[in-house]
């Protein structure tokens, strides 16, 4: 896992929810985060308003149904739905 980096308090990330689904959030690993990153490369990377992502990730939240992740800026975990990153455009690339 990429906690290291940005390691969020295991009691802060206990009570984060996604302000879309109120579901629990886990740290994003290393492999999701390299392919969200290679699409970020390629410049095909698009959040939920379908806005390009070009800021490469260093760290990010996952929803428990695994639909979006919420992109860790600075080390602050940035909880906008509208910038979530849909990670279907992810899997089924």
């Amino acid at each position: 896992m990429n906690e290291t980096k940005y390691a969020i308090d295991p009691g802060l990330l206990r009570i984060l929810r996604c302000p879309l689904e109120g579901c629990v959030l886990s740290m994003a690993d290393d492999s999701l985060l390299a392919k969200l990153n290679d699409q970020i490369g390629q410049g095909t990377l698009r959040d939920a308003l379908d806005q390009k992502v070009d800021q490469p990730l260093q760290a990010g939240l996952v929803t428990a149904s695994g639909t979006r992740l919420y992109p860790i800026r600075g080390g602050i975990p940035t909880l906008i739905a509208d910038e979530a990153i849909p990670i279907e455009q992810v899997c089924f690339r």
